[in-house]
This record gives structure tokens, sequence and C-alpha cells, in this order.
């Protein structure tokens, strides 16, 4: 069956469209429609008039992921599925950028980049994943949205401290991990210590979660307070930014168990069985995940969340060891923030993080490697649907243990030419091969010089992990 490609560009109120065959040659000139009523109209009449034109072929139609733009248009050609013989799929813009500048295109306007979405069709037909539900896509605007209000929650968190300390400083005391309700609740009333001096003690009793004895502690420590501002704009800053928390925690707590009621899908019970995995994080990682099918292996979910190592070797060189960074960063923050749990109360990850600790990593590093572990634990459960288990874990480490009887495998890469002492290399590469030449002869062990392969071990393990 024949194929056309049609590319799609999408901006903020219209798109750029262009349809092209094979060979890469235009069928259907580029041309631009607004994302309205009529504009869509128009989309169906152009495909309705092309189908009937091709009634054999099957029309390939992919637009990039724009942060929400694409998806009227995405949803139209959904719709059009079911009379048209055409079949749609989202892309990643980075693929197609990068697809682009191997054909060595240096100018970029909205044709260029929808024929150049049409020719990644064409270029990776098996990368291509076409019409691909996302069942979560709301919840995943819900989680949006909570994340946005807890973002706006600790700028406000940040504000309110540095008011209080020149209001109320000795209420920081009582905010060192974090900044309780009832002193929010005290601050919306006393929002100074000029103010919280006059009050009376059993009215300050009464907010919850104060005792008369602290009430009482807290009017003393207000009367001999250092305080520099005392003037109303200060309390009214104060009062108003404490009322903002307030409000904003009330709302992420009622949109949380929204969240909670509207996802309750088997993966996140399955989630919850790895201990240090709660209710939000397993919903967050799922939301992020959407389906395990996704990703062949667990290599690629480390690179879509960033996870995965940088380095560099080429001839003697080697560069440096760090974790990517480059993928998802809302992922990799739940991930940071389960490792962190984990490393409590895990009897697997808990014993590895004191290892690495034990040989001389930095405490950020050793948590990279435990949050490259937990992904991996994450993908195990989720790929077999399983829960967690220690006992798989010791399992799968104990059948991935190297050997030790057996004769040390020889470099694959040399396996038609053994290293031959005339070659004109390097002093460095000539040191290697020495020291490989050593160890064959005194120890039997291929893991050390040039025969090594890619240490990837060594290379999580010196991630520098700056979160």
């Amino acid at each position: 069956m024949k194929s056309f490609y049609m590319g799609i560009d999408v901006s903020k109120g219209y798109a750029d469209f262009v349809i092209i065959n094979q060979q890469k040659q235009p069928v259907v000139k580029s041309f631009q429609l607004d994302d309205t009523f009529d504009g869509h109209s128009c989309l169906h009449e152009i495909i309705s008039r092309f189908s009937t034109d091709h009634p054999q072929a099957v029309m390939c139609a992919a637009l990039e992921s724009t942060g929400g733009y694409e998806n009227n248009w995405y949803n139209t050609l959904i719709r059009l599925q079911a009379s048209l013989n055409i079949k749609t799929a989202r892309l990643n813009p980075l693929a197609v950028m990068h697809n682009s500048k191997a054909d060595l295109k240096k100018n970029t306007t909205d044709k260029i980049s929808a024929l150049n979405i049409a020719e990644y069709l064409i270029a990776h037909p098996e990368k291509v994943v076409y019409q691909q539900q996302d069942q979560l896509a709301s919840l995943r605007k819900q989680w949006g949205f909570v994340q946005m209000l807890t973002k706006q929650c600790t700028q406000l968190l940040n504000q309110l401290n540095s008011l209080l300390y020149t209001a109320n400083p000795e209420l920081l005391n009582y905010c060192r991990d974090g900044m309780p309700a009832w002193v929010l609740k005290l601050l919306h009333k006393y929002p100074t210590a000029a103010k919280l001096k006059k009050a009376r003690d059993k009215t300050v009793a009464k907010i919850p979660y104060v005792s008369l004895t602290r009430a009482k502690q807290l009017i003393a420590d207000a009367k001999h307070s250092v305080a520099s501002a005392t003037d109303p704009v200060t309390a009214q800053l104060v009062t108003a930014t404490a009322q903002q928390i307030l409000q904003l925690k009330k709302t992420i707590g009622a949109q949380t168990d929204l969240l909670a009621a509207q996802c309750d899908v088997p993966e996140v019970k399955l989630l919850k069985t790895f201990t240090g995995i709660g209710d939000i994080s397993a919903i967050g990682l799922i939301l992020e995940i959407q389906s395990v099918a996704r990703f062949k292996t667990v290599k690629n979910l480390a690179s879509f969340w960033g996870l995965h190592p940088v380095y560099k070797i080429s001839g003697d060189g080697s560069g440096a060891f760090k974790m990517s960074k480059q993928g998802r960063v809302n992922p990799r923050k739940i991930l940071y923030t389960v490792t962190l749990s984990a490393i409590e109360h895990n009897p697997v990850i808990k014993p590895l993080y004191q290892y690495h600790l034990q040989q001389g990593k930095h405490k950020m590093n050793a948590i990279g490697i435990c949050m490259h572990k937990i992904l991996r634990i994450i993908y195990g459960m989720l790929k077999n649907n399983t829960a967690f288990d220690p006992k798989i874990d010791e399992a799968n480490r104990q059948r991935s243990l190297p050997d030790m009887t057996s004769d040390p495998k020889k470099n694959k890469n040399r396996r038609f030419q053994n290293y031959d002492s005339k070659a004109p290399v390097s002093r460095r590469q000539r040191k290697k091969r020495l020291e490989r030449e050593q160890s064959h002869s005194v120890i039997t062990d291929t893991k050390t010089g040039i025969s090594a392969p890619v240490p990837i071990g060594d290379i999580i393990s010196d991630m520098l992990c700056n979160i």
C-alpha cells in the first residue's frame, strides 16, 4: 500500500502543513490553517479530497509535542481516523531536530519545520508510534497544577521567612524543619512581636497545637524580642503572606485528594509496595511513566529521566563521568524524595547507600547511585507486574555476579587480532597494554587495562548528582 506523509508544525493559534511522498517530494505544498473551527473543517476537507484522489493510499500524519498547543490538531486527526485512511503520531521535538541537523539543514522556518517532521516519518519509521492514546492526560494536567501551587507556596514561605526575621525572629526557632500550621495561624492574628506581646495567653492558646505553656512562652519571647520591624506595613505583609500560604495549602490538599481518588490504578498500588514510595510519589511516578511499554529497556527509561551516566572514552582520553540530567526534571525530583526515604527504611537501598559511603563516595554521589537502583527496581516491578520483594533483587544480583572460577573472557573487540607490540600507539596506550599483559601473567584478571569493558558500574558510582 502506498504511503504519504503529512508533517504539521504547530504554533500558537495556527499550524503549517505539508504532504510528501516516499521520495520526499511535495505532493501538497505547504499551507497554513488557523486553530479555529473553520481551520479544522478546512483540514478535514483537504484530507478527504486527498483520500478520494488516492483511495489505496494511507496517510501518516505527525506533529511535535509543543506543551499542549498541538492537542486540538491531534484530537481532530484522531477523529478523522474513523472515516479516513489516516494514522497519527506525536513526536519528540529533539529527535526531529537532530534528524534535520543530520541532513545539514541550516535554516529554520515553519514550512521547513513541517517538512522536517514529514521526513522524519520516512527516515525513522521504527521509532514512530501511531495512535498512542494517553489515558492519563487530564490527570497529568491536574498534577502539573498541584506542582505549580506547591512552587508558589514555597516561594511565599521563603518570603515569609525573610519578613519574620525582622518582625518576630524568635518564632524562627520553631521553623527549623519547615513552618508549622500553628505558626502560620499565629502570624495571621499576631504578625509582629509588638502585637504578640500585647496578647492574652488564653487567647493565643486557642490556636490549634498551641498549649497554654507554649502561649506564655511565646508572649514572653515577644516581650524581649529584638525585632526591628514594628510598622503596620510589615504587619500587613506578614498577615497577607500567611493567609495566602494557608489558602494554598488547603487548595493543594483538596487537589491532591481529588487526584488520588481519580488515579486509582493498579500500577499505583504496585509501586506503593516499595518501601519509600507513598501515595503522592506513586501517583507522580505513574503519571510521568504513563506506560512502561513505552520503554524497551530500563536504559531507555533512565535516559528519559536524565539519570543515565554521561562519559566520553575515545582513544587515550576519557571525559568526566556525571549524571546526564538531560531528561525530565519532575520525575527526577520525585525519585530524589523517594530515595531519601528509602535510604532510611528500605532493606535494599539502605545497605547500598552505606556501602558506597564506606567506599569514599560523596553523599550526593551515593544518592545518585541509589536513585538509579530504585529506577531499575521500579521498571522491573511494572514490567513483570510484581510487588517489591528484596529476595528477587538479591537473586538478580547473585545471577549477575561474574564466575571467578571460569577462564577470563577475552576482549570481543580483539577477537580478530591480538595486541601487536609493533603498533605505533601512544605512551599512554602502551602503558595500558603492558598493564593488561602483566595482569594476564600474574592474576589472570582481565578487568584492568585496555581489555576492560566500559565500566558502567563504576560510571554510575562516580556520577555527580547535584540535585
